[in-house]
């Protein structure tokens, strides 16, 4: 095979029926490649663990184990695991709790494909992306609930531009629109991502948007309409 090797995903997900079209969907796209499935939270485990996919599409209604603790596990055994939740609820606390747990995005099922599959995209690039009108909402609930207040803490000395770049996450920017914006390269945007991330001690780019508002260090971005 030649060129880079396609996105493989493992898709997660108890509605057969709506599993096939997910999967029927992803394999229209050439740099797709479904490389296992799971309808119930332990089969989900036991199935990341063994393809080890470059993105695991998570839903949260799962048997035997739900979506958030699925995903705990998966976290604690693959780190690097990236995961997006595919949801049908748009229920605030559930989402927020996916991502504590380390989701990297969710997607409501009744999303558009351009969305869905630019979000996906995303996850395997390593960037933690939440897309469309829900991010605002999210970040700014996020950085209200409950938890350690980073406030309480020592901020970390992040420098100008380091700085500047937080702040267009906070905005939902993608790493090619910062790149943009700042002009610079795409790779000296990760770079500065993955500063900031261990300054922070923050696993991804949701987590740091949220610290970014929880402490006040740039303003919430207004709320807008489904």
């Amino acid at each position: 095979m030649t060129g880079p090797h396609p996105i493989r995903v493992l898709l997660v997900e108890d509605h057969a029926l709506f599993r096939r079209a997910v999967a029927r969907l992803l394999v229209t796209e050439p740099d797709f490649e479904i490389v296992g499935e799971a309808g119930s939270g332990p089969e989900a485990v036991q199935q990341a663990t063994t393809v080890r996919p470059d993105v695991i599409l998570m839903d949260l209604r799962l048997p035997g184990m739900d979506g958030l603790e699925a995903t705990r596990r998966i976290k604690a055994i693959l780190p690097d695991a990236r995961i997006v939740i595919l949801t049908a609820s748009d229920a605030d606390d559930t989402l927020f709790e996916a991502i504590r747990s380390g989701a990297q995005g969710y997607l409501l099922k009744e999303v558009d494909a351009e969305t869905f599959f630019r979000t996906v995209r995303a996850v395997a690039r390593g960037e933690a992306y939440l897309p469309g009108p829900q991010a605002a909402k999210v970040l700014s609930e996020f950085a209200r609930s409950g938890g350690q207040d980073p406030r309480d803490s020592p901020r970390p000395r992040l420098s100008p531009r380091e700085e500047e770049v937080l702040g267009l996450v906070v905005q939902g920017k993608s790493n090619k629109e910062i790149a943009a914006t700042i002009s610079v390269a795409e790779n000296t945007v990760k770079n500065y991502l993955k500063n900031i991330l261990e300054k922070l001690r923050l696993e991804n780019r949701v987590q740091a948007a949220t610290y970014a508002l929880q402490t006040g260090l740039f303003p919430k971005p207004p709320e807008q309409n489904s």
